[in-house]
């Protein structure tokens, strides 16, 4: 990533915490984690925490509260004492859930407040092996001519690997049947069963895999190709551009936290992510460090949430299928 904007990153959001330093919660910061133990959201916010904790002068402890594509940790903190002592660290749900869920005990937009996006996380392409697919227009032909057999797997219905794939065929003019996962894990075990031979996961679950030659990698989202598999084109490069980016990994506070507060903590976590000690675990991750604070992890959430959605109706995307 280039330097010179982390760098600005870091300097904007600093300068509020000089002039308050005073300014946040005395007691312990818990971190909320919106999934469950294991997973890239939850490895990072880990990652960051002692972190913070030197930075910040208080205690931060990571805390996990799955549920419901994240819902639950960001109901948790969307409703707790508006002081800034509980933070959430969340996904690219956040853009999603407020188009598919009914019936929240809290607005997304009105009742969190973004501190700082921390990490974007590009999504591979992948396909079984053993299918007659190198590319991506050989995987878009086969379905073509194959409809009874395409199908795709994603970690549910809504999640950035459902989107992606459906934003690519919906491009493509073609159709597969989608088949929701309860899990990364369980999508990929589907996918080398032959239940549904394609789809979009995280490289971290892709890499052992493609090393192995049980699955082949045949694009990655994003406009250009990334450091982690510099042999495997980007949408972008095929002719895909604007599609779905990938997930991201944002931390948020309660709306109304004190704005010194949300300055410090923000600093603290551009600095946290971009320690070059953790560069060797991002990248193993599939991660790759953002240098948003507050105005700018906004902006980029107002306008994945206007995307998602338009993507969502598009496609007639329901919880109920």
């Amino acid at each position: 990533m280039r330097r010179r904007p982390l760098l600005a990153a870091l300097s904007a959001a600093a300068l509020p915490a000089r002039a308050s330093l005073a300014a946040g919660p005395e007691r312990a910061v818990r971190l909320v984690i919106a999934f469950p133990p294991g997973g890239s959201t939850d490895i990072l916010a880990r990652l960051i925490a002692p972190r913070l904790a030197a930075r910040l002068g208080v205690a931060v402890t990571p805390e996990n509260r799955s549920g419901a594509s994240g819902a639950v940790a960001a109901g948790h903190v969307a409703q707790s004492p508006p002081d800034g002592a509980a933070l959430l660290v969340d996904s690219g749900g956040q853009a999603v859930n407020p188009h598919l869920l009914r019936g929240l005990a809290f607005d997304y937009a009105r009742d969190l407040a973004p501190v700082a996006l921390l990490a974007r996380l590009p999504l591979l392409l992948v396909v079984r092996a053993g299918l007659p697919l190198r590319d991506l227009a050989a995987l878009l032909g086969w379905l073509a001519a194959h409809p009874r057999e395409a199908r795709y797997g994603s970690v549910g219905i809504g999640a950035r690997t459902h989107l992606a794939m459906a934003a690519l065929l919906r491009r493509a003019g073609v159709a597969a049947e989608h088949i929701p996962y309860r899990g990364g894990a369980e999508q990929i075990q589907g996918l080398l069963r032959g239940d549904a031979p394609m789809g979009f996961t995280s490289p971290a679950l892709a890499l052992p895999l493609l090393r192995e030659g049980r699955i082949a990698a045949l694009a990655v989202t994003g406009a250009a190709r990334g450091p982690l598999l510099p042999e495997v084109p980007s949408l972008g490069e095929l002719g895909f551009s604007g599609l779905v980016q990938g997930d991201w990994i944002g931390l948020l506070a309660r709306a109304g936290a004190p704005a010194s507060w949300i300055a410090r903590v923000a600093a603290a976590a551009l600095e946290a992510v971009a320690a070059p000690e953790l560069a060797p675990r991002l990248a193993e991750l599939g991660l790759e460090p953002a240098a948003e604070g507050p105005e700018g992890f906004a902006r980029f959430l107002a306008a994945e949430r206007d995307s998602m959605g338009a993507l969502i109706r598009s496609e007639g995307i329901r919880l109920d299928g």
